[in-house]
């Protein structure tokens, strides 16, 4: 009851508080008037604009203040006694059943959990991060021919075969070492005749369209000792051979070295490693 008296007297005094700024504005236009300073001067009343804003302020708070008191109230609800599940049963039996919190709980956690161990999965590296790590950013490297790239392992074999073959599954980590390094081959050959089947072979590979490495780069020589001689001149960062007593010589020129032998052998030194093949080193089987 005292609620409702105090929204009438409060809606009696905007309605006076309209009543006497209608006057006011109609007498506002009705005679002339001087602006000077931000003030207007009306028959001897002077009406600043900070009042003006000022009351314009009271009244939208006024009107707000109305709006919300006069809002539909929302009914209360009843507090209800507790009540057992036999009982909740008996009087509702058309109730739909809800999941408990708890398993909503385990359910929502259970989804973030996967979805945090999908984000921190581990990403597989690709075989350029893979080459570029294992040759740790060397930039300059010398390979062997004969049981690296190629499938022939001697140069009396090279001769008696009608053309050189290139081992199919070495040929993408060759063609990725091509991209990141500068890659030599080098091989010791019986006449001009096999240098020619490797270079073919090679070609045919697409050794020196798909990668960057030139028939320049591929260095033929009759002795073991001027395989050894070619690294030595080129001082590559990484050797890869397949004669022991040739990484031997080199090991104490060489930073890196990789020994490819199909049967496991005892490090000759610190910075000689060993693998099966070259795409055995790098992951690729």
């Amino acid at each position: 009851m005292a609620t409702e008296t105090s929204k009438d007297e409060l809606l009696q005094l905007i309605k006076r508080f309209s009543a006497y700024l209608t006057i006011k504005m109609s007498n506002l236009f009705s005679f002339n008037t001087l602006y000077s300073h931000g003030i207007y001067l009306v028959s001897g009343f002077t009406i600043s604009w900070g009042i003006l804003r000022g009351l314009a302020v009271a009244i939208v708070f006024t009107w707000r203040l109305l709006r919300s008191n006069s809002g539909p109230h929302r009914r209360q609800p009843k507090p209800q006694a507790p009540t057992t599940s036999s009982s909740v049963v008996t009087t509702q039996p058309n109730a739909v059943s809800v999941p408990s919190m708890g398993v909503c709980s385990s359910s929502e956690d259970l989804g973030v959990q996967n979805a945090v161990d999908e984000f921190f999965q581990p990403v597989k590296p690709t075989l350029a991060q893979i080459v570029r790590q294992k040759l740790s950013e060397g930039r300059k490297v010398t390979c062997r021919l004969f049981e690296v790239v190629l499938e022939e392992s001697s140069p009396e074999e090279l001769q008696v075969v009608s053309q050189a073959t290139v081992r199919s599954s070495v040929l993408e980590v060759l063609l990725e070492i091509t991209r990141f390094c500068d890659l030599y081959l080098m091989e010791r050959v019986l006449d001009d005749e096999s240098e020619q089947k490797i270079l073919a072979a090679l070609e045919n590979a697409g050794v020196f369209t798909s990668g960057g490495l030139v028939k320049d780069k591929v260095l033929f020589c009759s002795t073991e000792t001027g395989r050894s001689s070619f690294v030595r001149q080129l001082e590559p960062d990484w050797h890869i051979d397949t004669n022991p007593e040739v990484l031997f010589q080199l090991a104490r020129f060489i930073k890196y070295q990789l020994h490819v032998s199909p049967t496991r052998i005892e490090r000759t030194a610190a910075n000689v490693f060993s693998s099966p093949s070259l795409e055995q080193f790098f992951g690729c089987i």
